[in-house]
């Protein structure tokens, strides 16, 4: 029957930019979602008119015997909602009409006369999921690429668009809580185990395959033949079918289904699962979060009033919702991080074809294992065979996790470990395009190693040192090409930590900086590029709060005092903690260098950090740290390690206020952040935000340092740094940047 002709209202013909709806000689009419112009499809105003213009056309069609939904992309079904658009949303009748909207399309899908099948290949998100929620029957590819997921609560959202009403009738409440409170995505055959989709199938041939999927189910009436089990028939009773409002029924042969549905299937279950929810949620975002709490809230008033009612609830609260600052924060830092998948430089990069990673250690077999992606060889040295196979081991591990989530295939995950080789010398190097350095924090190793890289590889070859706080120009002090030399600071654990940042000396080349973006945006890192100085930006910050947490405790101040100050400010760690875990080694080599470093302006390093180093405290990693590691973990968090604090001679208690700690540490970081692009170590707010936030975990709600500055307001924040001033020394003077920005009522965006 070919395309099928659109009349709008007016009976005039409609332009179609985003859809293509045919039809074809079965009569099942296929609507093939493409939006132009840009790499997925993301939902947005101008889509959903379209929408309800095809909605028309089939509705007044009695030809149409069923419907198929595909996409367009090779790639993507639909990715979510048009962040752009929502980015416009400034007040609540605004947000309002957006959502409500999209959930008059989603109704009217759910509600057509025909069998809606949907065909699901490569990602499926957000907004795109809610659109197989409202089919009759959700085929997905069995492809490696093929994800699907409520990411919403990632930007402070939540799945306004019938998502939190329709996904546990489908898949059970337990199940669609933790899929929407964390954002994950689901693999094509999980998703099938779960109930998510009803069948997996090639991705060559998944239109064909759906098309006679919604003539079956056009044969059948619409729905799929009831179940004939007891519970089955038990369930359709109108009175059973009240209380227990579920699209699909237990396996009555698996108990741990049965289990669920016992517990679900009642008001009772049902709230005694929505309280614990909300108590994993309070004691994890310390309440900081609002879109996690939207969720339980429109989940459990749905199983209370009914799908439609809750989308109208719905449809008020993400109004609510998307006009708050925490709303805002994050969706401003999905821009950011978007808006680094593209390099900038590169026309000046050089291919990395062939990698080195030099030590096969935590650092260096993270490293390789994300790189294996990224390039065609990764040559993994380390100084004995042993050392070699345990970072093979290990990476070994990485690809055999991904290959039972889904993430790889069993061709994927042979090819990839098929590009590891490993050496104990450097007679392999010749051809390296890239040299990354993951040895200890110690710079005459470092300089050693870097000079035999220079003398087995060629001029073109890149090295890159995985330092965080070491000087890249003093690396490269003695070395023959240090055009070459840069810097390349992973976080730990480096498969799962999303930045990298990338330190540039003064000798450093365009075409290495260019080729070291280039390679880490290929590892899939978000990167910042900042200029070498001491401890750069990330490290530099995070100590010098570290070294105000210090001189807290060594005041006298309650361990876990400070901590909790902390973690209801947005942090989901303790700086407590975060010091047992960065090391007492590290610690005191980076305060004492930059205490020498910035003693122009009053900086104090504690000493705590090098007393605790020489009693044999290297924190976590020894287990003596603060923390007692050798205790069991109770309800209330590991107990203080009392040992720690009489080597630090602390004597007695301070009753120190928690705005006090919070801002002695916050501002003590903020403030540096502030200096650090005043002094043009980072290049922008944006670069300091992002480092922050993905790199050292700055409360997320907040932006990041320079988006909380400009929400609190440069003058009290600088107040407040005059304030610390007063009492505790010249360490707090605020930024020369800042107390300009504050006279002259500006912002930093």
């Amino acid at each position: 029957m070919g395309n099928v002709t659109l009349e709008n209202a007016g009976h005039e013909k409609a332009i179609m930019n985003y859809l293509s709806l045919e039809n074809t000689d079965r009569e099942i009419a296929v609507l093939t979602i493409d939006v132009p112009g840009v790499a997925v499809n993301s939902v947005s105003s101008r889509l959903l008119d379209e929408v309800a213009t095809v909605l028309d056309s089939i509705e007044k069609d009695p030809a149409i015997k069923g419907l198929v939904i595909i996409s367009g992309k090779t790639d993507n079904f639909v990715v979510g909602a048009d962040l752009d658009e929502v980015r416009t949303l400034k007040d609540r009748e605004s947000a309002r009409a957006y959502i409500g909207k999209g959930n008059a399309c989603l109704n009217r899908i759910e509600d057509l006369a025909v069998p809606v099948v949907c065909a699901i290949h490569g990602h499926c998100l957000g907004g795109g999921l809610e659109i197989p929620l409202v089919c009759d029957y959700r085929m997905a590819s069995d492809s490696t690429g093929t994800v699907l997921g409520l990411p919403e609560v990632k930007v402070g959202l939540f799945p306004a668009g019938g998502g939190t009403q329709r996904l546990p009738r489908l898949i059970g409440i337990q199940e669609a809580l933790s899929v929407m409170l964390t954002g994950k995505q689901i693999r094509a055959k999980q998703a099938k185990k779960i109930g998510l989709v009803d069948e997996l199938v090639s991705p060559h041939g998944i239109k064909e395959a759906a098309i006679a999927r919604a003539l079956t189910l056009a044969g059948n009436g619409k729905k799929a033949p009831k179940k004939t089990s007891f519970i089955g028939s038990l369930y359709n009773r109108t009175f059973f079918k009240k209380y227990v409002p579920y699209d699909k029924l237990p396996d009555p042969t698996n108990m741990a289904d049965l289990q669920r549905f016992a517990l679900e299937s009642n008001p009772v279950g049902r709230k005694i699962l929505f309280d614990q929810a909300r108590k994993r949620v309070m004691k994890q975002t310390q309440g900081l979060y609002p879109a996690p709490l939207a969720i339980i809230d429109s989940v459990e008033y749905g199983f209370t009033h009914g799908v439609r009612t809750g989308i109208e609830a719905d449809i008020d609260r993400f109004a609510e919702l998307a006009i708050t600052p925490e709303a805002e924060a994050f969706v401003n830092l999905f821009f950011a991080m978007n808006g680094r998948k593209k390099n900038p430089m590169a026309d000046k990069a050089a291919p990395v074809n062939k990698l080195v990673v030099l030590g096969a250690g935590l650092m260096g077999h993270g490293i390789a294992g994300t790189s294996l992606a990224a390039c065609d060889t990764v040559l993994l040295k380390d100084i004995s065979v042993e050392a070699c196979a345990n970072g093979m081991r290990e990476i070994y591990k990485g690809l055999d996790k991904r290959f039972k989530s889904g993430a790889l295939n069993r061709f994927e995950h042979d090819a990839m470990y098929g590009k590891l080789v490993t050496a104990v010398d450097y007679s392999r190097l010749a051809g390296t395009d890239l040299v990354i350095e993951a040895a200890f924090e110690d710079l005459d190793l470092k300089r050693k190693i870097l000079a035999e890289v220079e003398a087995a590889t060629d001029a073109h070859t890149i090295f890159a040192s995985n330092t965080s706080s070491l000087p890249i120009s003093e690396i490269a002090r003695y070395a023959v090409r240090p055009e070459n030399v840069i810097g390349m600071h992973y976080f730990s654990p480096v498969h799962s930590m999303p930045l990298l940042e990338i330190i540039t000396a003064e000798k450093t080349s365009e075409r290495a900086l260019a080729s070291a973006l280039d390679f880490g945006i290929r590892q899939g890192k978000t990167c910042i590029v900042v200029k070498d100085g001491p401890a750069f930006y990330t490290t530099r910050i995070l100590h010098v709060m570290l070294n105000e947490v210090m001189l807290m405790v060594e005041e006298g101040v309650d361990v876990k005092a400070i901590d909790t100050a902390m973690k209801r400010f947005g942090y989901p760690v303790g700086p407590v903690q975060l010091i047992d875990e960065v090391g007492f080694d590290l610690g005191f080599h980076v305060v004492e260098a930059m205490g020498k470093a910035f003693s122009d302006r009053g900086f104090v390093p504690s000493g705590g950090f090098r007393r605790l180093h020489d009693a044999g405290y290297l924190g976590k990693k020894n287990g003596k740290g603060f923390y007692d590691y050798s205790a069991k973990k109770k309800a209330g968090g590991r107990p203080v390690n009392a040992t720690a604090l009489k080597i630090l001679r602390v004597s007695g208690k301070s009753g120190m206020k928690e705005d006090e700690i919070r801002h002695r540490a916050g501002l003590m970081m903020v403030n540096e952040a502030i200096r650090c692009l005043e002094e043009h170590i980072i290049a922008s707010p944006e670069d300091g935000d992002l480092g922050a936030v993905l790199g050292l975990r700055f409360p997320p709600t907040t932006g990041g340092p320079f988006r909380y500055v400009d929400r609190t307001g440069a003058d009290k924040v600088h107040g407040i740094l005059e304030q610390l001033r007063a009492k505790y020394g010249d360490r707090f003077t605020p930024a020369a940047l800042l107390t300009d920005t504050a006279k002259r009522h500006l912002t930093f965006y």
